[in-house]
Parts: structure tokens; C-alpha cells; sequence
């Protein structure tokens, strides 16, 4: 039971670390009062949709993956797509292998949960894959398991520093198209 304490609120310690580093990058921009801090989870896709009330597709998550040289890269991309391993090979050169827990807190800084593109401990290759683009604004984490902002995906691709758009996701056309049926057959009525 020590033990589970202790690492509790060695966890605790390290996401207000990590929400600090996030606040201190988007300082340069006079953004970081934009920073929402939840009294609930937001660690999931699902838990990040219900706290903030939109739709699971519209939070921008961040995957870690392992590149030739061993340095992460750092894949954001929306909540309702998948990695496709072919795409991802046929634009990396490389097999997707996604990092464990430790390997993400130790390259990115930021626990899993809370990871994001911002306020990292160390300088990762950042892409944005295009499923992102449907959207006028998403909502990523902010290095804690109850923070997020809202960005546009310009502002995304400036405070992520992100070397370019990808198309490495699949999953998401099938949920736009769902979405589209559902609205055109609301609009019929």
C-alpha cells in the first residue's frame, strides 16, 4: 500500500512537471492561460471527448513511435484514426513500433495520457496526419491526464513545430462517412 502511494504521487509530481513545461512553451505565444485544466480525466480519447463535450474524432492524439536511429517520432493525429502500417512504412522507410510507457516518458517527458507535441524534454520529429484536417479545431493533451487546448491546425503545426502533414492513419474516412450519412439523413427529415 507505501509503495502504491509513493508512486502515486511520484506520478502526480511528474504530470504537474509536465502541464508546467506545456505552459512555459506556449509562453512564447501568450497562450498558455489557453491551457484547460479538468477536475476529471481526459487520459483517453473517450474520457478527453466526454470532459471537454465534443466528438471523440476532434482530440488530437499523440503516438510515439521508434525510428531508425532509436529517437522518437511523434505522430499526432485525430481520435477516431489508426494507424495504417503500410501507409506508415511507405512514408517513414520504416516499420511502425510504438514505444513503451518508460521509453515515452523518458523521450517526450510526459506520461502516457498526457502526452503531446508541446513542452517536450527532448527535440522529436513532429508530423500531423491529415485526419486532422476535417476539423476547424482539436483539443490536445497538455502533458497531464486532465489537460487539453483548443487549436486550429495551423496553430497545431506552428506550437508543434512539426516538419509536415501526413497521410500514415485509416479509419477516419469510414467515421467521416458515417457522419455525413447521418447528417444527410437528418437533413431529410
Amino acid at each position: 500500500m507505501e509503495i502504491m502511494l509513493h508512486l502515486l504521487i511520484k506520478i502526480e509530481g511528474m504530470n504537474e512537471m509536465s502541464l508546467e513545461s506545456v505552459k512555459a512553451h506556449f509562453k512564447q505565444w501568450d497562450r498558455e492561460k489557453d491551457i484547460m485544466e479538468f477536475a476529471t480525466s481526459s487520459a483517453t480519447v473517450a474520457e478527453a471527448a466526454e470532459t471537454i463535450g465534443v466528438i471523440p474524432a476532434r482530440i488530437a492524439k499523440t503516438l510515439s513511435f521508434r525510428s531508425e536511429d532509436g529517437k522518437a517520432i511523434l505522430i499526432v493525429a485525430a481520435g477516431d484514426a489508426k494507424i495504417d502500417n503500410k501507409k506508415f512504412r511507405q512514408t517513414f522507410g520504416f516499420k511502425a513500433r510504438m514505444l513503451s510507457p518508460e521509453e515515452v516518458l523518458e523521450q517526450t517527458g510526459h506520461a502516457i495520457g498526457g502526452v503531446c507535441p508541446f513542452g517536450l524534454e527532448n527535440q522529436l520529429s513532429t508530423y500531423l496526419d491529415v485526419s486532422m484536417k476535417r476539423f476547424e479545431t482539436l483539443f490536445p493533451a497538455c502533458g497531464s491526464i486532465n489537460s487539453a487546448i483548443e487549436l486550429t491546425n495551423d496553430e497545431l503545426f506552428q506550437y508543434s513545430f512539426a516538419k509536415e502533414w501526413v497521410d500514415v492513419c485509416k479509419g477516419w474516412e469510414e467515421s467521416e462517412e458515417q457522419e455525413g450519412s447521418v447528417l444527410e439523413k437528418a437533413g431529410s427529415n
